[in-house]
C-alpha cells in the first residue's frame, strides 16, 4: 500500500531538501577556500529527486545513488557527519576514506556503493534485484543515473534483463538536461527518455523532478508494482542543476537566462510555499527548520575536520572477502 503523507511528513521532506541544499552549499564554499579532498559535483537545484524517490523506503530496500543523488544518502539514513566525513576523506566516513561521498555505500542503511564509471552501477542494481528474487524477499532496488548515462549499453542491457525476469527494480533517470556540458537535445534523439521503457516492456513514467511530492508519489507507485512481482518501472525525473558539472567549472557554458529560469522552479522554495499555503507551517516553523539544519551542517563540518585520516593499513581492510577453505 502506498503510504499517505501527513503534515509531519511534509515538514520532514522540507527539512531533508534543505539539509541536502545547505550541505552542498557548504561543501562548495569549503572547496573554494580549503583543500577539500572531494571535488564537489552538486545536486543543487535537483534535490527533490534523491529525497522524494527514497522517502519512506524500508530499511532493507536498496538504493544505488548516482553522482548527484546526495539527498538519497541523507534520506536513507546516512548521517550528516558520515556524509561530510566522506567528502573530507576521513576514516569516520561511510567508506572510511576509500571513496568520496558521491559513491560511498553503507549496507546498514541499504545504500549500495556506486562507481565513478558512468552507469556501470546499474547492472549491479539488477543483481541486487535478482538476489531478492532468489531469496524470496520483497525488498526493492532503486538505481539512479543521469540523462547522459541513459545512452550507455549498461542501462539497456539492465532494463532488458530486469524486464525479462520481472525484477523488483526501479530505474530512476535524473534528467537535468545536460551530460557534463552537452545538452540532452544533442546527445539523445528522443525528447522524453522514458519512452524507451516501452521497448523493454515496462512502464515509462515522466514526472516533474522539482516537485518532491510528485517524485515521491510516482516512486511509491513503482515500488508497489515491484513488490507485487509486476516488474520494473522507468521513472524519468525532469530537473536541472544550477551549478556546473563540477566545481572545477562552476557555471560552464550554459546560458545564464536558462539557469535563472530553472532557479524560479527551486524545489526547496516550492515546497516551502506549499506548506505556507496549506497552513501546514508558518514562517516561524520554516525559520526554525532552517536554523536547525544550519546547526547540523556546521556540526558535521566540525566533526569531519576533527576526524583522523585513515591509517595506511586501512587500504588492506574490507577489500577481499574471506571464504571457507575448499576441501
Amino acid at each position: 500500500m502506498i503510504p499517505l503523507l501527513q503534515n509531519a511528513d511534509f515538514l520532514e521532506l522540507y527539512r531533508l531538501l534543505l539539509l541536502t541544499r545547505v550541505t552542498e552549499e557548504r561543501m562548495v564554499e569549503y572547496h573554494k577556500h580549503s583543500p577539500l579532498p572531494e571535488l564537489p559535483h552538486t545536486s543543487i537545484g535537483q534535490e527533490a529527486v534523491g529525497v522524494g524517490a527514497t522517502y519512506k523506503l524500508r530499511r532493507d530496500d536498496l538504493i544505488i545513488p548516482s553522482l548527484r543523488t546526495r539527498g538519497a544518502f541523507l534520506t536513507k539514513g546516512i548521517s550528516s557527519r558520515q556524509l561530510m566525513a566522506g567528502a573530507f576523506a576521513k576514516v569516520t566516513g561511510a567508506a572510511r576514506g576509500k571513496n568520496t561521498s558521491h559513491h560511498m555505500g553503507d549496507p546498514r542503511c541499504g545504500v549500495v556503493a556506486g562507481s565513478g564509471v558512468v552507469s556501470s552501477h546499474v547492472p549491479v542494481g539488477v543483481g541486487t534485484a535478482l538476489a531478492a528474487r532468489l531469496r524470496k524477499k520483497d525488498y526493492v532496488t532503486a538505481v539512479f543515473f543521469g540523462d547522459g548515462g541513459s545512452n550507455r549499453g549498461d542501462i539497456h542491457e539492465s532494463m532488458n534483463m530486469a524486464s525479462v525476469f520481472k525484477l523488483g527494480i526501479v530505474f530512476i533517470c535524473e534528467n537535468n538536461q545536460y551530460a557534463i556540458s552537452t545538452p540532452a537535445s544533442f546527445h539523445t534523439p528522443v525528447r522524453d527518455i522514458a519512452v524507451r521503457a516501452e521497448g523493454y516492456g515496462m512502464p515509462g513514467v515522466i514526472v516533474d523532478g522539482n516537485d518532491v511530492i510528485a517524485v515521491f508519489e510516482a516512486a511509491q507507485e513503482a515500488y508497489e508494482r515491484a513488490r507485487k512481482g509486476e516488474g520494473p518501472t522507468f521513472l524519468e525525473c525532469k530537473t536541472y542543476r544550477w551549478r556546473g558539472h563540477s566545481e572545477r567549472d562552476p557555471r560552464d557554458l550554459r546560458p545564464q537566462e536558462e539557469i535563472e529560469e530553472w532557479k524560479r522552479k527551486c524545489p526547496v522554495s516550492r515546497l516551502g510555499a506549499k506548506l505556507l499555503e496549506k497552513g501546514i507551517a508558518d514562517e516561524n516553523t520554516l525559520s526554525d527548520i532552517r536554523k536547525k539544519v544550519n546547526e547540523e551542517v556546521e556540526d558535521a563540518i566540525a566533526f569531519a575536520e576533527s576526524s583522523p585520516y585513515p591509517p595506511a593499513e586501512e587500504a588492506l581492510l574490507n577489500v577481499f572477502s574471506s571464504r571457507p577453505e575448499v576441501k
